[in-house]
């Protein structure tokens, strides 16, 4: 029977590094080598295939360790996993399932939070999906389970963590010409930062070839709480000059067990135009009634572990 190929894909790249295509074409790399303190996503292109994300800070040398989309936290039982300099690192122990098909595809790995010693504190589970949108959107979901390899473990109280996103230069409020929304109508850093919100977008100019000219669109990246994580709807860390970040803790610390691991879903969405609040509440009501995913032991031959939506 001939080989079918599907449309969304997981390709594995060298240099410790994955693709995730549509139609052939990539649109959002993992980057997971060891020589870097913490693994993260990049690019996330927007419908013109301009990245909506960027590495680093646009004008301070010290935010090096803002990598386009990641995972952080700024303190795990004291250790802080989220600046460059702790000796902290979050390294992949091993890729769990690549899944390719005609509707997404799925990426499970197994990540490790270890100390400055080396010592592993907790463990990631972490399931991305890219799904394909209309005229080149993407909804990018992010699932993660964590849990402690110790009965107990605290998160203290901090904005920083667990999932963080730095936006391009040009669609920063401060350095471009960018706009933060939220799901209650406000706009801006000073109404917006530490508020209680269901989503977050960062809309606003890219460049675009058209007729041998650079030229300029508006896109924008939708950022996702969904209700079933703690303390949902989540407050924000927002910021003006290109950041915005969902705090789980940044009003109380929270304590997880091995015996009830924390769980945390979120979704990206990179749309074309300004924000419309109309299509984002139905995408949070759409993200809220996806099932999330189950990693388990394989059934299938040659497939170590699976994953799958929940039924």
């Amino acid at each position: 029977m001939p080989y079918q190929f599907q449309r969304c894909e997981i390709i594995p790249q060298a240099n410790h590094q994955t693709a995730f295509q549509i139609d052939g074409q990539e649109k959002i790399r993992w980057h997971h080598d060891h020589s870097y303190p913490r693994p993260f996503f990049y690019p996330l292109p927007g419908p013109s295939g301009s990245s909506l994300t960027r590495i680093g800070h646009p004008g301070a040398s010290n935010h090096e360790h803002h990598r386009s989309v990641w995972f952080a936290h700024h303190d795990v039982d004291g250790h802080d996993f989220w600046s460059d300099n702790r000796g902290t690192r979050i390294i992949e122990k091993m890729w769990l399932a690549y899944n390719d098909g005609p509707d997404e595809c799925i990426m499970a790995t197994l990540l490790e939070w270890q100390d400055a010693k080396g010592d592993l504190l907790m463990e990631q589970e972490l399931v991305a999906s890219l799904i394909p949108g209309n005229q080149g959107e993407l909804l990018f979901e992010l699932q993660s389970t964590f849990k402690p390899k110790k009965k107990a473990l605290k998160l203290g109280k901090t904005n920083f963590g667990f999932l963080a996103v730095r936006v391009a230069k040009s669609i920063s409020s401060y350095f471009g010409g960018g706009q933060i929304t939220n799901s209650e109508g406000q706009s801006g850093e000073p109404a917006i930062f530490g508020q209680a919100a269901e989503w977050m977008d960062y809309s606003g100019p890219v460049p675009v070839m058209q007729k041998g000219k650079r030229n300029a669109v508006t896109e924008g990246l939708t950022f996702f709480d969904h209700p079933d994580n703690p303390r949902f709807p989540s407050h924000w860390h927002v910021r003006e000059d290109g950041w915005m970040g969902a705090s789980l803790c940044m009003h109380e610390a929270l304590e997880i067990k091995q015996t009830a691991p924390l769980k945390l879903r979120y979704l990206l969405h990179t749309h074309a135009g300004p924000v419309d609040t109309g299509r984002a509440h139905q995408q949070a009501k759409n993200f809220a009634q996806r099932p999330g995913f189950t990693i388990a032991k394989g059934q299938a031959k040659h497939h170590q572990f699976e994953v799958k939506r929940n039924q």
